[in-house]
């Protein structure tokens, strides 16, 4: 009678102990009894290289309290293991189907078998398989195959003491390399005898230089090319605010020299133009309206290339140069990317620096809406640009932000100037339209479209306000001037054109085309 009880006692203090001192809505038996099956079964075949035919058998699996394992051979009772843990059967040579179910705390299986070869010959036919990741260029996928074998052990080659992972064939066992270089791949086939057989296979792990190109990479090789006394090289960002924040950035040194000094850098696939047309970089000079050339080289040819100019519009700040290579010929093959900072004069050691290379699409930039990231207004004539919140958010123009021009006294030709990423198109819509808000109304309002650096060829217009301290659209037609051969990429505004400022305030927004 006491046993009965203790028999009793004990039961009851497991299931106490499994399913907790407390039920509740969150934590029932129904939900424990309604639980998932196992999931992921599998098992890891071993075999002692002794002759023996001694297996060792490692179940594994998800959501599994316990493993039954039937070893295929003229055993009767299955063999149980815990999660975790292994078992050890004695095989005599031959082919066998072994069994693996998983058990659930709540009884629900899962099932997995194994083809197992025991021989006690030496694999024979071993083929090693060692692949990239795909998207990863410092991982690789290996696996194998052989016959007679029961399983495998793999060294990756990466250190002399490197602990060797087992798998069975089927399995892909995927490895991490620390650095770029090259590693030995060795895989050994194991039987049931004492004769292993092996296999190596050289592993060479690169780290590409690809698009966009931004120097974060403490892994990659920025291997620049300097010319004519430049030198370049990749330091902390020396100005880490505005549109570019990054942590690392290249700098340029243009040493006193020749005056086509610059730099250039090879990448490991070819600039594709499938898609996307024009070179987007960050630049930071020490002054304003300095030229900067990008050009594009064969990789193995540099006769063959195709070259844009921009110019940086501000001194001391980070900025967007882009460059549009939508009439390259896309027939050749282009991957070195050559840089020149104020080409055509002799270097006196001043420091430019670039960042974020990279590939887009530009279209016709137009509409300018002032929400767009690295836009800079250049004021002229003692008049001061800025890109401020919308004072007056109503009528036709409730947008976030505004351009400003704050007309000082001084010129009575002051106004502010607006950089484009592209030329503007006008090939089809020969228009401008602009809204504006002026203290007064019949202010003449003279837009002006040139070509960046150089505002002795441009177009320009005048059309007077017609209301005050409220936003009205402006429409310019340019259609009798139209040269459309010339690249307009600077537009210029003049308030009150011809007349010296007294402290007052203008803004615009939305630029934009129109028939």
């Amino acid at each position: 009678m006491i046993m009965k009880k203790l028999k009793i006692f004990l039961t009851f203090a497991i299931i106490t102990a499994f399913f907790g001192c407390e039920v509740d809505e969150n934590d029932s038996l129904d939900s424990v009894a309604n639980g998932p099956a196992p999931t992921n079964i599998s098992a890891l075949f071993t075999i002692t290289q002794d002759n023996t035919g001694l297996v060792t058998i490692a179940p594994r699996g998800e959501g599994v309290g316990v493993y039954e394992v039937y070893y295929g051979d003229d055993t009767t009772e299955a063999g149980k293991v815990l999660a975790g843990k292994t078992i050890s059967h004695n095989y005599a040579e031959g082919n066998y189907t072994v069994k693996i179910v998983g058990k659930s705390v709540t009884g629900k299986t899962a099932e997995y078998t194994h083809d197992l070869d025991v021989t006690f010959i030496a694999p024979e036919n071993l083929v090693v398989t060692v692949t990239p990741v795909a998207g990863n260029t410092f991982s690789v996928n290996a696996s194998a195959k052989a016959d007679y074998e029961a399983f495998f052990e793999v060294w990756f080659g990466e250190s002399p003491d490197e602990e060797p992972v087992q798998f069975n064939e089927g399995e892909t066992i995927k490895h991490t390399y620390a650095a770029i270089g090259t590693y030995e791949v060795k895989v050994v086939a194991y039987s049931g005898g004492v004769a292993t057989t092996q296999a190596t296979q050289s592993v060479t792990i690169v780290n590409p230089l690809l698009m966009p190109l931004n120097f974060e990479n403490p892994t990659l090789n920025y291997a620049f090319g300097d010319f004519g006394g430049s030198a370049t090289t990749v330091v902390n960002n020396p100005d880490a605010s505005g549109i570019n924040t990054s942590t690392r950035v290249g700098k340029h040194l243009k040493n006193p020299g020749e005056v086509w000094a610059g730099t250039s850098i090879l990448f490991d696939e070819k600039f594709d133009f499938s898609n996307k047309n024009s070179f987007r970089m960050k630049v930071w000079s020490p002054a304003a309206n300095v030229p900067v050339t990008l050009k594009i080289e064969n990789g193995g040819n540099a006769d063959i290339n195709h070259e844009k100019q921009q110019f940086t519009t501000v001194a001391n700040d980070w900025e967007y140069l882009t460059f549009n290579f939508s009439d390259v010929d896309q027939a050749q093959e282009y991957s070195r990317l050559v840089l020149f900072f104020n080409l055509g004069t002799s270097g006196t050691g001043e420091t430019y620096y670039f960042d974020d290379v990279e590939l887009i699409n530009t279209v016709n930039p137009l509409p300018v809406t002032f929400e767009e990231e690295g836009l800079v207004l250049t004021g002229f004539g003692n008049a001061d640009g800025s890109i401020i919140d919308n004072p007056d958010a109503t009528g036709i123009n409730t947008s976030p932000k505004v351009g400003k021009m704050l007309k000082n006294p001084g010129e009575t030709w002051a106004g502010v100037s607006v950089p484009l990423i592209a030329p503007i198109d006008f090939s089809v819509q020969k228009k401008l339209k602009i809204k504006v808000w002026s203290p007064a109304a019949g202010i003449p309002v003279l837009l002006k479209v040139e070509k960046h650096n150089d505002n002795s060829i441009a177009m320009e217009k005048t059309v007077n306000t017609t209301v005050a301290n409220g936003w009205e659209e402006l429409t310019y037609d340019y259609t009798d001037a139209i040269n459309n051969t010339i690249d307009y990429q600077l537009i210029s505004v003049f308030f009150n054109f011809g007349t010296a400022g007294t402290g007052e305030s203008y803004y615009f927004d939305d630029i934009k085309q129109a028939n």
